[in-house]
């Protein structure tokens, strides 16, 4: 890793289907310890320039947990939550300094290794991207955005699964929801992506149309296990979520 990294983790989400209106999705435990608590320490290894969580739902309780980790992170409020785009344009005043690549990271993805993030990094540099996408194949890939790649094996475009057409639907490549974008190339295409429907929600994938549109690259690298990027939006895949890392603290053991 030869640029400089800023981290922003988007944690504004209700979690509706946590069952549990008083406590925000990324203050939920596995093995004690906060979901979004792991996100963190995971992207602290990275040993980035600025790490910035976008906090919304039940914040109070997100801010105080993450006082623990000093001066090392920076919150922002995002309130309403209007998509994606939004949260990770609420940013920019943080990062108005800072010159290099962002990594954005999901508050509710606590499986995900280090190596896997610096493989994306490494990948992301060597291929001079605006933009990569960290992957992954799925046998079932249903419900995912699928990544549609030209001949050269570049992105052409994500298709989320109630636009795609039944070729599409077809392909296992799904997008994870976790990229990184070179700084000044991402602000500028967020300023120009446009709501989708009547909440006025702002989406981030929009911005990889944008790229494209304006024939920048836009790359993709697959992480080698696909358990890593499972986020957590109900109480089952908590359990599941909370027995692989107890079968792999066995296997460490």
């Amino acid at each position: 890793m030869t640029t400089q990294l800023a981290v922003i983790i988007l944690a504004a989400g209700k979690g509706t289907r946590m069952n549990n209106t008083e406590k925000a999705k990324v203050m939920f435990e596995i093995l004690g310890i906060p979901m979004i608590g792991r996100v963190v320490e995971m992207a602290l290894k990275l040993n980035p320039q600025k790490v910035i969580v976008v906090v919304g739902y039940q914040r109070e309780m997100v801010q105080e947990y993450l006082t623990q980790f000093n001066h090392q992170l920076k919150t922002v409020i995002q309130d309403p939550q209007l998509g994606t785009g939004q949260a990770t344009s609420l940013t920019e005043t943080e990062l108005i300094n800072f010159n290099g690549n962002i990594l954005v990271l999901a508050g509710d993805v606590p499986l995900l290794l280090s190596s896997s993030i610096l493989q994306l990094i490494n990948y992301h540099e060597q291929n001079k991207s605006a933009a990569t996408i960290l992957t992954a194949n799925l046998d079932n890939p249903f419900g995912y955005g699928r990544i549609i790649r030209d001949k050269n094996g570049n992105v052409n475009s994500i298709v989320e699964e109630k636009d795609a057409t039944e070729e599409e639907k077809k392909i296992n490549e799904i997008n994870s929801g976790i990229y990184i974008f070179q700084k000044d190339i991402l602000f500028d295409a967020l300023k120009k992506i446009k709501p989708h429907n009547s909440q006025k929600e702002l989406y981030l994938t929009d911005v990889i149309a944008i790229f494209k549109n304006q024939n920048l690259q836009v790359s993709a690298t697959q992480v080698k296990d696909s358990m890593e990027i499972l986020g957590i939006n109900t109480v089952d895949q908590l359990i599941d979520v909370e027995k692989l890392f107890i079968e792999k603290n066995e296997k460490s053991s």
